[in-house]
């Protein structure tokens, strides 16, 4: 095993000139992504900075991104990437948190994209420990150390200073912390390691998806996302090219998929894909160059993209940021079936089981309970959570995931949906993702998520969340007259509500912030319970 900055150096060895890294406005090359993290790397050193010193980046998907994130990890230091979907409060929260040394950000390039500089500006006050601040963008506008300041600091640092320094990481080493989505509460800063981050890339990459150095993999996960950290080594592992969009758009999506021949498409879940392959150039992509799709969803949906990729394999999975990227991953050679009903196989090294949420009792094959998981893969607990990270793994070590699912009799796992997405009606049990799959089968509606509304007599009933595709309306009462006596009537939603924009965090919908938001609602308008519905 190796780690992360060895990999790379070594790939930049054996694969100077083969494309790395592409995004719409720079290509790196092997040889040209090493160089540029031993450059980061040594403006680092020259700045003073420590191993196990957190270093961060706050940026808009760029092609400077993996560059940052390997040139941290070169000296020592522990990568934080920062969501840059964070407001002013959570990014304050996650700063202050891991006391970040350094960090590098960009303003924004157009008046359409996130301000991350006004957003640091409202919280670099509060933040003693945060001293250096490094602008990417050549005219520093914002008063930040600039990109030419900290070249001539690097300057100053050989390349032999560097090795040195690099020697000295380990693989049993923090190399990134990642704070989670936070759908069901504040962000946690989960530690991954060299090792960790390895084991997954290698185990997804070459062994389950049997990537190949002529792959061209395309993802638009965020670069900050555990997705785009993983999916970048993963290629970085076995020296393939790694594809982005940059700011995500079908049409410049499409264009890359046409240009550069993908071969792999990482969206990892349909609401990425389905803007692309419904894209009006999508008719001009050559699809017998694409063999894989990786992506989770409903198995409407996953069987509607394997039908209209009739030379590729569709291929599920389940993995969380605890888990670096994946636990488990379908395989190419699985039958249709299996690749969309299953999150496929747990990666070598890696055990699952499947637990009673309230005994920890092991529920036999088929049985749904919570999943758990340990093995090379698994993160080494929450920074600075002492507590938490005892109470999320059991005796045997493994750790509880909050995560409702089931396995196979051959192992494989398949999730369901969140425990806390798990709603207590009138004494029935009711799983939001049950609602949610019924509720996309409305002609008008394109995403449902379905949440927790507090009633006195039921003690909380579903209510959903809507957004309709392009061109189409829909009223509350229409919607629930569909569920109506076609869904058993404690899963019907008593709320319905439509929007525009969705509070996310990463690729997730933050469902606890609709959650406060039905229940600030109906408690504005005085009303502590809802209206009944025909029994079916």
């Amino acid at each position: 095993m190796k780690t992360l900055p060895k990999l790379l150096d070594d790939q930049a060895e054996a694969r100077r000139h083969h494309p790395a890294i592409v995004l719409p406005e720079r290509t790196y090359t092997y040889e040209e992504f090493r160089d540029q993290a031993n450059l980061i790397a040594r403006g680092l050193l020259a700045m003073g900075v420590e191993p196990g010193d957190r270093v961060g980046y706050f940026l808009l998907d760029c092609p400077e991104s993996l560059p940052i994130l390997y040139g941290i990890l070169k000296t020592g230091a522990i990568a934080v990437p920062v969501n840059n979907r964070f407001k002013s409060y959570e990014l304050g929260k996650v700063l202050s948190q891991c006391g970040l040394s350094v960090l590098f950000t960009a303003p924004p390039e157009s008046e359409d994209a996130t301000d991350l500089v006004a957003l640091l500006n409202d919280v670099k006050d509060d933040l003693p420990e945060l001293g250096k601040i490094i602008s990417i963008d050549p005219d520093n506008d914002a008063g930040f150390i600039s990109w030419s300041q900290f070249y001539d600091g690097a300057a100053s640092v050989s390349e032999t200073d560097l090795s040195t320094r690099q020697a000295v990481v380990k693989i049993s080493d923090t190399a990134v912390i990642k704070y989670t989505s936070g759908t069901t509460g504040a962000p946690k800063g989960a530690m991954l390691s060299h090792g960790a981050i390895a084991n997954a890339a290698e185990g997804s990459a070459a062994v389950h998806l049997k990537l190949t150095p002529d792959d061209k993999v395309w993802t638009a996960l965020p670069l900050f996302h555990i997705g785009g950290v993983a999916f970048g080594t993963a290629c970085i592992t076995v020296g393939c090219t790694f594809i982005h969009p940059g700011y995500f758009d079908p049409g410049v999506s499409v264009g890359q998929i046409i240009e550069h021949k993908v071969t792999v498409a990482m969206p990892a879940f349909e609401t990425i894909w389905l803007p692309v392959v419904d894209h009006p150039r999508w008719q001009d992509v050559d699809l017998t160059t694409l063999r894989m799709v990786e992506a989770v969803g409903t198995e409407a949906r996953l069987m509607d993209i394997q039908s209209r990729h009739p030379d590729a394999v569709v291929v599920s999975c389940f993995g969380m940021t605890e888990a670096c990227g994946f636990l488990s991953l379908a395989l190419p050679t699985d039958s249709l079936d299996t690749r969309i009903n299953t999150g496929g196989h747990p990666l070598p090294g890696m055990e699952a089981k499947i637990c009673d949420p309230e005994t920890g009792n092991i529920i036999s094959p088929g049985g749904v309970g919570e999943i758990c998981f340990r093995g090379p893969n698994t993160f080494d607990g929450y920074y600075l959570e002492p507590e938490l990270t005892a109470e999320c793994f059991d005796e045997d070590g493994f750790f509880k995931s909050g995560d409702l699912g089931h396995m196979d009799e051959d192992g494989r796992v398949t999730y369901r949906n969140r425990i806390k997405d798990m709603l207590k009606v009138g004494g029935e049990n009711v799983a939001a993702a049950e609602v949610e799959d019924y509720l996309i089968g409305h002609p008008a509606v394109l995403i449902a998520q379905v949440v927790a509304a507090p009633d006195e007599k039921y003690v909380e009933v579903p209510a959903a969340f809507l957004e309709l595709k392009p061109g189409q309306s829909v009223t509350e009462e229409e919607i629930i007259d569909f569920c109506r006596g076609n869904i058993a009537s404690f899963r019907v939603p008593r709320y319905v509500r439509i929007v525009d924009e969705w509070p996310m965090s990463g690729t997730k919908i933050k469902k606890f912030e609709l959650r406060q938001r039905i229940a600030s609602e109906l408690s504005d308008d005085s009303i502590s319970e809802t209206r009944t519905t025909t029994s079916n």
